[in-house]
């Protein structure tokens, strides 16, 4: 009998042994909890972060906003977890009805007909960010304070390490091993296989839509996720249909980046950085390098967020 016990506690061992060995093998995909974002394990690696030499300049960014992606840093990333989508509406309505956070307001959007951003409708919130959604598009008009609240409350639920990634953590993940300027290639004109982005599809709603991607991609605002193809990482809407936020404070400059791929916590700690572009974004904001930074208290109709997870 005792001998039957030893061999059953062993086999079980093995079992949880070789469970949490495949929850951690790169590119396996679960859950922590049914409400839970569905995460992917995406290995550590060496990559450069930044624009390449000439890249802002043949991409059309103007001179004033220069240099932002640069100077180039070599940086070594550990393997963690992120987010296989962005955080979708139904996830986030379900912190919300849990948590009973308020839903918040004054969302910028972009009024085509004064051709200048606004957020002078209060009605405006991540429920109506004036265009429809269904539970699985992109949250969006939520600020770097409402993204904080939800990984806070993904921990307390799960026992797990969930946070915002970090500016270094989301380039590597969005490159996913290709150094050319988009995931694609260097073309913006096949981005409408791979992101929503700002593109042909905007003239039906839009008549003076400029600084277009040269293609269709279906879609006039946002997504639903997985709409297009994955990256290398199996990882899906790096680019297009929303900003994210990371945990960075803002710096102008990529200098003093860790180069351990940590985040960046000194700077002007009162903005944010977000990437990857969105469905309002055009060829020369939609490209891993690109950065820029926001109020971390600002709420917008293209912006949201996806979460990480350490160990």
């Amino acid at each position: 009998m005792r001998r039957t016990l030893v061999i059953a506690a062993t086999f079980a061992a093995s079992v949880h042994a070789v469970s949490a060995f495949a929850q951690n093998a790169p590119g396996t995909t679960f859950r922590d909890c049914a409400e839970c974002p569905e995460m992917v394990v995406i290995p550590g690696g060496r990559f450069v972060m930044g624009a390449a030499p000439g890249e802002e300049e043949r991409e059309g960014v103007p001179e004033p906003i220069r240099g932002w992606s640069q100077p180039r840093v070599d940086l070594t990333v550990d393997s963690f977890m992120l987010g296989r989508y962005e955080v979708t509406r139904g996830e986030y309505a379900a912190f919300i009805a849990e948590t009973g956070r308020p839903t918040g307001g004054n969302c910028w959007y972009w009024d085509f007909a004064e051709g200048k951003a606004k957020n002078d409708e209060p009605g405006r919130n991540w429920r109506n960010p004036g265009f429809a959604q269904t539970g699985r598009h992109p949250v969006v008009c939520v600020d770097w304070n409402d993204a904080q609240a939800y990984v806070a409350w993904l921990g307390r639920k799960t026992g797990k390490a969930y946070r915002l990634p970090n500016e270094a953590e989301w380039e590597y993940a969005a490159r996913a091993g290709t150094t050319t300027t988009r995931p694609w290639g260097n073309a913006a004109g096949g981005a409408c296989d791979h992101a929503n982005v700002w593109d042909e599809s905007a003239k039906g709603t839009y008549s003076n839509a400029i600084n277009l991607h040269p293609c269709s991609d279906g879609f006039v605002h946002t997504a639903p996720a997985g709409s297009f193809q994955p990256n290398r990482f199996g990882l899906y809407d790096m680019i297009g249909n929303a900003w994210e936020w990371t945990q960075d404070c803002w710096n102008q400059t990529l200098a003093g980046v860790p180069t351990n791929g940590a985040a960046r916590l000194s700077g002007d700690c009162s903005r944010r950085v977000m990437r990857g572009g969105s469905w309002f974004s055009g060829p020369r904001s939609a490209r891993p390098a690109n950065r820029d930074g926001v109020d971390a208290g600002a709420r917008s109709s293209d912006l949201g967020f996806r979460v990480a997870r350490t160990r």
